[in-house]
């Protein structure tokens, strides 16, 4: 950060002052005992869980302290959890947005995780969720190694970092504030701010006129005080000014934007301090329009004891702070060690009594007489009578003149009060043994998935949490890329999905020959989908396995692709070689002439059988034509007879219908004759009358 001009509406004192002021507010709400407390998380998590006090009382009394540091594996589980699901930055399109251009800004955001080494800062932020109750990401822009700026993504001491004492929520833009303070050396006051702040700064501890401790923390002339500046005052002492306390407030503050408004209705706001008389003379030189509202814009306000080093309007729409908390209950945040210190305490003091009564059962203490003992002292006894193989000599007639003091059995159930204190961890966590990996060997595939299940469901809501500050993280890289990156620009992507892990280069913002814009990111609206991918070891394995899955069940999946999934050392040249081998590689010209002929060839070994294949099929067109004709003589031949046949059918139908009727007729012809012979034949006696 660069010198800037400080506000000459105000005295720069009452500036710096006002500020000291809040920032004092907000140490005394609350952050000051949040300080001791995750100073005291730090510790537990690192092994170191006794108090002095109590830690130089019981060495005084030759009394064992143990540290069962339950801690140290239970948060490493989740810290592993973590781990094996890295976050994906993925965006949507919404309003004003094209599928493609999405698919550009996820590659973007992809390759500015690639940039700031995402996953490690992540871990550090969760890791210190997990031990000290909050973690904080910082997303602002640098300029330091280029002019067009790059997004620059890095984890704060949470320490450093205060937030709005008044604030309930989770999301920093409901915050009204949030404070960063750094310790920093003159050298480095001097190396950012100028000469000019750092002579004030010495001339303040000169004069004795800074706040105290809590600004400007002063050295005494020791060998172990090398980072520090020397002050002489008026009087004659002698001062060295060891660090100075920078005071980074960011805050929100109503001012008056104005925006530039076009005739579609789209709007594009200037920066704040813009004056209307500036935003008109912008707005004639665009042919648009200018309409002016109030709106809470950040302020940022650096100090450093009485002076002010930076006082303006932050170039951000929002705080660069970006919290994570891994439980959060209205306004209070809370990790997972918190829970955890009683019940390790316990565990620790009441396996350090266990042991204590052990100790004290093995070496009792001896009932001697007088004069009893030969080969030693009283005080020798006492200093090697628990040893084992330890010989007494005592006077004749006095081997009852020495006795061991019978020791008080050991009270029962205290192994059990310290088991349950070991179950009180894992149960507060969440961690159960399965998960721990410390489940026995009987224990069946199906009961031990069913607790790990179990383990995971009570962890969700940290890793919920994580995912929640996943999506502010990628709202802010969102806002910087849209309101910084707007010219053109080529990102390199490593593509995760293939093996081998390629990088791909990608055109972002870039302006095509009819005036389009190719993966523009700075217009449009998206939806942000936070999603979660296991680490590259883990995808490789399963992609083998499943690759090998695919290739036993008769899938043709290529032998380089096998390779590349595979955890061979050289890998990727294996994979190349075999892809030479199959000729799916790059070739050599000498190959590449080899291939050719070899394709020419097989191509006239094709046209060849074509050819041929051809012939065969003229051949059978040929009979084929041949066999039609044949047919269609003998449907001839056959329709003749069928006609002939019908024919004498007639004609014999007809002379069977002649002669019906001829001997028919002369059926009737003889009834006739008959009948008249009948009629003509006299009667028998006729003449008899007569």
């Amino acid at each position: 950060m660069t010198p800037a001009a400080i506000d000459q509406t105000r005295d720069e004192t009452a500036i710096a002052d006002e500020q000291w002021r809040m920032f004092t507010r907000a140490l005394d709400a609350g952050h000051r005992e949040y300080l001791e407390d995750a100073a005291k998380f730090e510790r537990f998590y690192r092994g170191e869980q006794w108090d002095a006090e109590d830690l130089a009382k019981l060495v005084a009394e030759g009394r064992p302290a143990l540290t069962i540091n339950m801690v140290l594996p239970t948060i490493n589980v989740v810290l592993g959890e973590q781990s094996g699901r890295r976050v994906e930055m993925q965006f949507k399109p919404a309003d004003g947005a094209t599928p493609e251009n999405a698919f550009a800004l996820t590659k973007m955001a992809m390759a500015i995780g690639d940039a700031n080494d995402l996953p490690w800062v992540e871990s550090t932020v969760f890791a210190d969720g997990l031990i000290q109750d909050r973690g904080y990401f910082d997303v602002r822009m640098d300029f330091d190694d280029n002019l067009r700026g790059e997004v620059r993504i890095t984890d704060l001491d949470p320490g450093d970092v205060v937030p709005d004492p008044d604030a309930k929520d989770y999301d920093p833009r409901k915050w009204n504030e949030v404070f960063i303070t750094r310790w920093m050396s003159v050298e480095e006051i001097e190396e950012t701010y100028g000469t000019k702040v750092a002579t004030k700064l010495q001339n303040a501890v000169a004069t004795n006129d800074y706040f105290g401790r809590d600004s400007i923390e002063l050295a005494t002339n020791t060998f172990g005080d090398t980072a520090r500046t020397y002050v002489e005052t008026s009087a004659g002492d002698k001062r060295w000014i060891k660090r100075v306390r920078v005071v980074e407030r960011q805050y929100y503050k109503n001012t008056r934007i104005f925006s530039l408004i076009n005739a579609d209705g789209l709007q594009r706001e200037l920066p704040a301090g813009t004056t209307k008389s500036e935003a008109e003379a912008i707005a004639r030189k665009f042919g648009v329009f200018v309409y002016g509202k109030t709106k809470r814009k950040v302020r940022w306000r650096v100090t450093a004891d009485h002076f002010v080093l930076h006082d303006e309007w932050s170039p951000y729409q929002t705080f660069t702070v970006v919290p994570y908390f891994p439980y959060f209950r209205r306004g209070k945040p809370f990790g997972v060690v918190r829970n955890l210190i009683s019940p390790q305490e316990q565990l620790n003091k009441l396996s350090s009594q266990e042991l204590h009564i052990v100790n004290t059962t093995a070496n009792s203490g001896w009932v001697v007489e007088r004069g009893a003992l030969l080969n030693m002292s009283v005080d020798e006894l006492k200093e090697y009578g628990s040893k084992t193989g330890v010989v007494l000599e005592v006077g004749r007639g006095m081997a009852g003149a020495v006795q061991k003091i019978k020791p008080n059995q050991i009270p029962s159930g205290i192994d059990r009060i310290t088991q349950k204190s070991a179950l009180n961890i894992r149960e507060i966590s969440g961690v159960n043994a399965a998960l721990l990996g410390d489940e026995s060997p009987e224990v069946s595939g199906v009961a031990l998935e069913s607790k790990e299940t179990r383990g995971l469901v009570q962890m969700q809501p940290v890793l919920d949490s994580l995912a929640r500050t996943r999506h502010l993280l990628a709202r802010k890289v969102l806002e910087l890329i849209q309101d910084f990156i707007t010219e053109e620009r080529t990102v390199f992507v490593t593509n995760e999905a293939e093996p081998g892990a390629p990088r791909v280069a990608m055109p972002i913002n870039k302006v095509m020959p009819d005036g389009s814009v190719l993966n523009d990111v700075t217009t449009g609206k998206y939806d942000i989908v936070i999603g979660t991918m296991p680490t590259r070891d883990s995808f490789d394995e399963v992609q083998f396995a499943q690759a090998l899955n695919l290739r036993n069940a008769g899938v043709m999946i290529p032998d380089y692709r096998v390779i590349q999934y595979s955890q061979l050392v050289h890998k990727d040249e294996i994979a190349e070689e075999v892809r030479s081998l199959t000729g799916l590689g790059e070739q050599s010209p000498e190959q590449q002439e080899m291939a050719m002929r070899a394709a020419m060839a097989e191509l006239e070994k094709a046209e060849a059988e074509v050819a041929e294949k051809r012939a065969k099929v003229e051949n059978l067109q040929s009979q084929s034509q041949l066999n039609v004709a044949k047919i269609v003589d003998m449907e001839r031949d056959d329709e003749r007879q069928l006609r002939e046949l019908e024919h004498k059918t007639a004609m014999s139908r007809e002379n069977n219908t002649l002669r019906q009727n001829l001997a028919t007729l002369s059926a009737v012809n003889k009834l006739d004759t008959i009948s008249l012979q009948a009629q003509t034949r006299p009667q028998p006696g006729a003449n008899n009358g007569h």
